[in-house]
């Protein structure tokens, strides 16, 4: 057993901070959550975690750790170290051998302390080694360059020449301070040391710290909130008591919100104007150019419409002569001037007119132009509409869906959208509305980029759904035909995005889609359309996995079924996600009851003893029941045989959870047929016999979901 040759070291304190040009605010959330995973993971691998609480911060010039319960220095540790066998280890006469003596020489010990010890195998030669603890200085020293240079970003620059220190941007100072005293490792040709530096306007330039509250302390006297969850309380507090004094409502936008939270130091909330004739462009638009290229936050009238003011943080403490707000209109209205512009112009050619110039825009080099996935979409959309209005769906009209996909890609073309490019999609629909196409299609035109995430809403419309999955279908079964496929961060043309979109709308809005054959309209419309690519059966067997990959993904975390039971459903058929969920809901339902945890233990056993034998569910012989001579197994054939006319009826009907009922009532007879029959029979035509009558009960009775799937010991 190892010994330790001290007690227990203090604990200390150590704060951290990487001082830089302004870094991205959007990257800022990632890079402190990072920040705190790095430092735990180097911690941890030297054994200098236990005990140690981590906090990370962030912004716009600045990342910083507070870093308690520390160990001063870890303990010497003594460890018994054993080496070869006696007989390896010394001749015959008892003198050391030259196994012993590099033995020795590896443990760093004197040949004269080596001694013998017993173990199972016999007597070996042993020492004893001790382990120097390190200090946390020592450790610090080499261990917080690197944390530096682990952290991920999107992209690096390097300020000191090509092979120098790489960072998201110019590291211009370091602060390290242990147990109130500098701790000087280096990076980027920068020595760290007790001096940090405060906000560029409002504090000083050099701040000595000792301690974490020490800092934090001296940064609030010098401009800088070092936490950002409270600056991100201060802007809501402020934007609150606008709100409040002046009856107007702020626009709800918590990615903005969050934004601005890592964007400033100190922030204020100002409130500027802009001319009410604005007001005559589309909430939309007005809204994505004061929130997308100057971070103000929009205000709105309690009746819902937009008022003619915006709401701006800056990282100041005042604006008491009104000038920053003067600059911050002056800007808004040249911005607001060319969104009229642009609508006005884009609006003198019809958005069908357009169409032809998706030509001169690439999708993928292999795929071809947006103008052969239009025709794509098309294709794939008139398949959709046409496959629910025969299933009785009257409001799935094939041209409105075939009209919408083909305007959906339009507004790519468009001054607006090469000025706002978040606003595609949005644009084109505002267009289509304002130049009389119908209802139903300019709001499909619109949508037909949702759901961007999980949280986002659908298409509000059946062609809107159409459309969508026409597009997110094409964008995964094109890009897979030709190679691009997401691997790890690798993402490209956001297909995981597109593949949970594609489920999303099918069961948030109860589709009846099969994934296999969308895949193959998809694929048709890839080999009918430009350019004319095959899709292989190996390919669209990989997009299926890919696309039931992320609907176990969405019914886990998002409608919270057990990984077990979405593993045993899906087992049991999962091209229609509509139907697997009802399955879900049923076998969620009737899982806690009495018979049916028992019942999926023996499917369990009777699927090992089947894979056991070689055989699966489908490839043994027809039960006989003339050659039964136990009543365990004739009860259990009667159970069966009667249980599965009921369960067939009660799945026709879409009585799942009845039908599960149905089943786990065949528990009493599995567990007799278990206690009183030897299925491995000597008789070869009885084990076989036996062997059918278990694949017959996997085969009527895992359609609904694989039961031995489910959690539980054999």
């Amino acid at each position: 057993m190892p010994k330790s040759s001290a007690g227990h070291d203090p604990r200390v304190e150590l704060l951290f901070e990487i001082g830089a040009e302004e870094i991205p605010a959007g990257m800022l959330p990632r890079a402190v959550s990072e920040l705190k995973s790095i430092l735990e993971r180097h911690l941890a691998a030297e054994n200098y975690l236990e005990g140690v609480t981590i906090e990370t911060f962030g912004g716009p010039r600045r990342l910083s750790a507070s870093i308690r319960g520390l160990i001063a220095k870890q303990v010497d540790v003594e460890n018994e170290v054993t080496g070869p066998p006696k007989s390896v280890a010394y001749d015959a006469t008892g003198a050391a051998t030259r196994a012993a003596v590099s033995f020795a020489e590896r443990q760093g010990v004197p040949l004269h302390q080596i001694y013998l010890v017993e173990t199972p195998k016999g007597e070996y030669i042993a020492a004893k080694v001790t382990k120097r603890g390190r200090s946390a200085h020592e450790l610090l020293m080499e261990t917080l360059p690197r944390v530096i240079h682990d952290l991920p970003w999107p992209r690096t620059m390097t300020w000191t020449g090509l092979e120098g220190a790489r960072f998201i941007r110019p590291v211009r100072w370091l602060v390290g301070v242990l147990d109130g005293k500098p701790l000087k490792f280096s990076f980027g040709g920068i020595t760290a040391g007790d001096i940090t530096v405060g906000h560029r306007f409002l504090g000083k330039s050099e701040i000595r710290v000792r301690t974490f509250a020490d800092y934090e302390k001296k940064l609030r006297a010098n401009g800088v909130i070092v936490r950002p969850a409270e600056r991100r309380e201060r802007i809501e507090r402020e934007l609150a008591s606008y709100a409040k004094r002046t009856g107007f409502h702020v626009h709800p936008d918590p990615e903005l919100l969050e934004l601005v939270s890592y964007l400033n130091e100190f922030p204020h909330v100002i409130e500027g104007s802009f001319d009410p004739a604005f007001l005559e462009l589309p909430d939309e638009i007005l809204i994505t150019v004061m929130r997308g290229h100057q971070k103000y936050f929009a205000v709105e009238k309690r009746s819902g419409e937009l008022a003619p003011h915006f709401l701006a943080v800056i990282n100041l403490a005042k604006d008491s002569q009104g000038l920053v707000r003067a600059g911050h209109e002056r800007v808004l209205r040249a911005r607001f001037a060319d969104a009229r512009f642009f609508w006005e112009s884009d609006q003198k050619v019809r958005l069908a007119d357009i169409l032809p110039k998706l030509d001169r825009i690439t999708y993928e080099s292999r795929l071809g132009s947006y103008h052969a996935k239009v025709e794509r979409m098309r294709a794939i959309a008139r398949w959709l509409a046409e496959q629910w209005f025969n299933l009785g769906m009257i409001q799935a009209h094939v041209a409105d869906a075939d009209r919408a996909a083909e305007l959906a890609k339009c507004d790519l073309a468009t001054e607006m959208v090469r000025e706002f490019t978040e606003l595609q999609g949005i644009v084109g629909g505002l267009y289509a509305r304002a130049q009389g196409e119908p209802e139903i299609v300019a709001d499909a035109v619109y949508d037909h980029y949702r759901p961007v995430g999980l949280d986002d809403p659908i298409p509000r419309n059946l062609t809107g759904c159409a459309v969508a999955l026409a597009d997110k279908l094409d964008s995964v079964v094109g890009c897979f035909s030709v190679g691009v496929i997401p691997t790890g961060s690798s993402d490209p043309y956001a297909l995981r995005r597109a593949a949970l979109g594609i489920v999303k709308i099918i069961l948030d809005q109860k589709l009846p889609v099969s994934l296999s054959l969308a895949v193959g309209a998809a694929s048709k419309a890839l080999l009918t359309n430009p350019p004319k690519k095959t899709v292989t059966l190996a390919q669209e067997q990989q997009i299926l996995d890919f696309l039931l990959d992320r609907a176990k993904f969405v019914l886990k975390e998002r409608s919270g079924y057990a990984y077990d039971e979405v593993s045993a459903v899906f087992r049991a058929g999962s091209d229609d996600l509509v139907d697997v969920e009802k399955r879900l809901k049923a076998l969620k339902a009737i899982r806690k009851t009495r018979n049916f945890e028992p019942l999926a233990v023996s499917f369990k056993r009777i699927r090992k003893i089947l894979e056991k034998a070689n055989l699966s569910a489908g490839d043994v012989q027809p039960v006989n029941t003339q050659i039964f001579d136990k009543d365990a197994e004739r009860n259990l054939y009667a159970a069966v045989r009667k249980a599965a006319a009921s369960v067939v009826v009660d799945k026709r009907m879409g009585k799942y959870q009845e039908a599960l009922e149905q089943i786990a009532g065949l528990r009493k007879a599995v567990d007799a047929f278990f206690e009183e029959v030897m299925v491995m029979a000597e008789d070869e035509a009885v084990r076989r016999n036996r062997l059918a009558l278990l694949a017959e009960i996997l085969r009527e009775f895992t359609t609904i979901a694989d039961f031995s799937e489910l959690g539980g010991e054999v």
